[in-house]
């Protein structure tokens, strides 16, 4: 990555249980007779395929053109990002038509446990990547630079499936770097390092889930496939079902999270000190540890609430603290219903790292590298992820002059000030971040191809 290894340029192969793999041999070619995907209690679930087929004939969507990673959301269980340069242009692109274009796993697939592959592999290329396949057309995306990438399910399928992928390119590439994920264990599956139910507002793109969550926003495929509905760019053909993927590496200083939370508890009569910590941290992030929102259960976590799909995010947030991070990353009705409607992304991320161990949670710091391989897919990178960014997240002028977002939120190293109601006995009170929570590690803009893209055009 930018600040470890060189990105720009490179190829990432990200195998993991949320990518399928579909390889040219014999073991890879079976199927599962378990789904390779997580199944954590309170984030959206795919469609049934009956209902996707469907969705999809009526939006003149062709699933098995489209990679899977793109629809999955963030229900992987292991992942492993490869990156690495393309060194022989044209032994690379004979490989990549004969071996692993096989082994690219599509949206339709992932819909049947019956048709899952056991491991799953998605391909994109950055824009290096694509200058060295002699690909020049312009995809008018201002901030794009490129992307490969591929993912699977157990680490024993991840890195069968990593040895598959490599042996069969061989010396046409150069790895770069590789991170290996995977969700968290327990009770904490589908939970992020700061202990945080994640994922649960990632929308249901039209054409694929026509029958959204209550609360689940529901976009147009072209707010994410690029040449579909609503994506108004002019686009060459070969990129039609095609996605921009955002990659960063985001490490989470959890000790230092919760020694925050400790050291400025909300105070209230009623609540001991533990209590005013949890009740900070809920109101920084927006829901609770169970992803029960505050605004439905304002004074203390509601697992029932949390696990219950159909009610943890269908709310306004008008009773949420303005400089919440789920109300600055996703502002609602507050900004207006042509707003709220757009600079949307499906998110794939997944934890990568151990948790905290006993020693790190004693000295208040972090030793062992932890945090988000952050996944994001949009059909234009300027109006989703860098909006989203700039605009909403690391506005501190946004909404009521709302400070930074009290977890993802950066000042370039200086200390950061939110308000926005965070506590709820003194609305005007600014808590100052000294240090930021969240570190990006390093990152890159990717185009994530349609199979037919990668069969017709990329090895050529």
């Amino acid at each position: 990555m930018k600040n470890r290894s060189t990105f720009a340029g490179l190829v990432v192969c990200a195998l993991g249980l949320a990518f399928a793999v579909r390889s040219q041999d014999a073991r890879s070619l079976e199927t599962t007779s378990t789904s390779i995907l997580a199944n954590p209690p309170g984030l959206p679930r795919l469609p049934t395929p009956e209902a996707a087929e469907a969705a999809a004939a009526a939006a003149g969507l062709n699933l098995t053109n489209i990679q899977g990673d793109i629809v999955i959301g963030q229900l992987k269980l292991h992942e492993t990002f490869l990156f690495f340069s393309i060194v022989d242009a044209a032994t690379f692109k004979s490989k990549l038509r004969s071996d692993i274009l096989p082994l690219v796993t599509n949206a339709g697939q992932m819909l049947k446990t019956e048709t899952q592959p056991d491991t799953l592999v998605n391909i994109a290329f950055s824009q290096n990547g694509l200058s060295a396949l002699g690909i020049t057309d312009n995809l008018n995306d201002a901030a794009f630079r490129a992307v490969f990438l591929l993912a699977s399910n157990t680490v024993e399928n991840v890195d069968a499936t990593l040895k598959t992928v490599t042996s069969a390119l061989g010396a046409s590439i150069k790895e770069a770097y590789s991170l290996q994920a995977a969700a968290r264990k327990g009770n904490q599956e589908g939970h992020e390092h700061f202990g945080f139910l994640d994922g649960i507002s990632n929308p249901a793109i039209r054409g694929f889930d026509d029958n959204p969550l209550p609360g689940q926003a529901r976009v147009p495929p072209g707010e994410i496939l690029l040449g579909e509905a609503n994506d108004n760019i002019t686009r060459p053909a070969w990129a039609k079902d095609g996605s921009f993927l955002v990659f960063r590496q985001l490490q989470q200083l959890v000790p230092e999270f919760h020694k925050y939370l400790t050291d400025n508890p909300i105070v209230e009569p009623h609540l001991t000190r533990a209590q005013g910590a949890d009740l900070l941290g809920a109101r920084m992030v927006g829901r609770w540890p169970s992803g029960a929102p505050v605004f439905l259960s304002p004074n203390a976590d509601d697992p029932e609430l949390g696990a219950d799909s159909h009610r943890n995010n269908n709310f306004t947030n008008s009773r949420c603290p303005f400089s919440a991070h789920i109300r600055k990353s996703r502002p609602r009705a507050d900004l207006g219903e042509d707003k709220e409607n757009a600079h949307h992304i499906v998110r794939g991320s997944i934890p990568y790292g151990e948790d905290v161990t006993p020693e790190e949670a004693a000295a208040n710091t972090t030793t062992i590298e932890r945090g988000m391989a952050f996944v994001a897919y949009q059909s234009n990178i300027v109006a989703g992820f860098q909006f989203m960014q700039q605009t909403w997240l690391n506005n501190p002028n946004l909404q009521n002059t709302t400070g930074f977002d009290p977890v993802v939120g950066a000042n370039h190293g200086d200390a950061r000030w939110s308000q926005g109601n965070l506590d709820p006995t003194d609305p005007t009170k600014n808590f100052t971040l000294l240090n930021d929570f969240v570190i990006s590690r390093g990152g890159e803009y990717f185009f994530s191809p349609s199979l037919s893209a990668i069969a017709d055009k990329l090895s050529a």
